[in-house]
């Protein structure tokens, strides 16, 4: 749980310092289109990293509570859907981003 934290965290930052560079006129070689993408990229691989560690944690403790109780296999299917939805909402974002790209 803590990594993922920590991932979201360095998502949030890249994006704001993304948006911030933009906003103050980069200037140069580097285009509004090449700072979207980057921040799409970002996007997409530090959701898809926090997901893959969050369905790590959740998917250990669902086969060991499966395995004692079977009962509860709705249950902690729910907290393994969760944690996959990180990815989902990682993936919404970055197409969020990349429709904003005008060539």
């Amino acid at each position: 749980m803590k990594y993922t934290f920590a991932f979201t965290l360095l998502i949030l930052a890249a994006v704001t310092g993304i948006a911030s560079a933009q906003n103050a006129g980069a200037g140069g070689a580097v285009t509004d289109a090449s700072w979207i993408a980057i921040a799409a990229g970002i996007t997409m691989a530090g959701s898809a990293i926090a997901a893959g560690i969050g369905i790590a944690a959740t998917g250990t403790a669902a086969t060991g509570a499966t395995a004692e109780k079977p009962e509860v296999f709705g249950r902690v299917l729910i907290f393994v859907a969760l944690a996959e939805a990180i990815a989902i909402y990682g993936l919404l974002i970055a197409f969020m981003l990349w429709t904003k790209i005008r060539v």
